[in-house]
């Protein structure tokens, strides 16, 4: 699966990691591709080491949604 990150959260959220395909993805302009994993897991570690607040969306990335 491929995971983004969203890279322009709204005020007082966390930047979150999306799958491909999620109904909540920001546009283009507003994501970071993060790469090709089996599970969220490795893609939120990732992320935060980018954005250490960064979490996985709760609709798409669930098991990964700490925040």
């Amino acid at each position: 699966m491929r995971y983004y990150l969203n890279t322009h959260p709204q005020r007082g959220q966390n930047p979150e990691v999306h799958a491909e395909g999620c109904r909540y993805m920001p546009g283009p302009q507003a994501r970071s591709y993060l790469g090709d994993f089996a599970n969220c897991g490795p893609a939120v570690r990732l992320a935060r080491t980018r954005y250490t607040t960064a979490d996985g969306c709760y609709w798409c990335s669930r098991a990964c949604h700490t925040r």
